[in-house]
């Protein structure tokens, strides 16, 4: 499929599908929108698979690899899994009431399950997780390019 192509390995770049021109030139634009508009994440965290960590150096330079964010699409990953971490996240980052905020570079079907709702291809979303909430809370979603 689409996803993973057959022998696409995780660590091995050249067996993925990578970004285009026009996606690297995307991601820089994301970048410079952050700027402009005077927004510097405290942290960005990315999916291990290629396109997301050279998506999130080019549009923010520095980067941490996270598994959690890695691919669940077409049966990839632990599903479930994943996201019930990532929601973990989200919430222990509200209790804490760590400052700024994190923008985490992963893949469609991942961020369709964290927010619980279709999402597009290249469409960001804000997310917040409310104490005394079960779901992620969407405050707005962001298409750049």
């Amino acid at each position: 499929g689409p996803y993973a192509p057959p022998g696409c390995r995780v660590d091995v770049c050249s067996t993925q599908r990578n970004l285009s021109d026009e996606g690297r030139a995307q991601a820089r634009g994301i970048g410079a929108w952050f700027r402009e508009a005077g927004l510097a994440p405290s942290r960005v965290r990315a999916s291990q698979w290629c396109r997301c960590l050279e998506t999130a150096r080019l549009a923010f330079g520095e980067v941490q690899p996270w598994p959690v964010l890695n691919s669940i699409a077409a049966g990839q990953g632990d599903a479930s899994a994943q996201t019930a971490a990532a929601q973990a996240e989200l919430a222990r980052l509200a209790r804490v009431n760590a400052p700024g905020f994190e923008v985490w570079v992963t893949h469609q079907a991942n961020i369709s399950a964290l927010a619980q709702r279709p999402t597009r291809s290249g469409e960001g979303l804000l997310l917040r997780h409310d104490a005394g909430r079960a779901a992620v809370n969407v405050l707005a979603s962001l298409r750049i390019g």
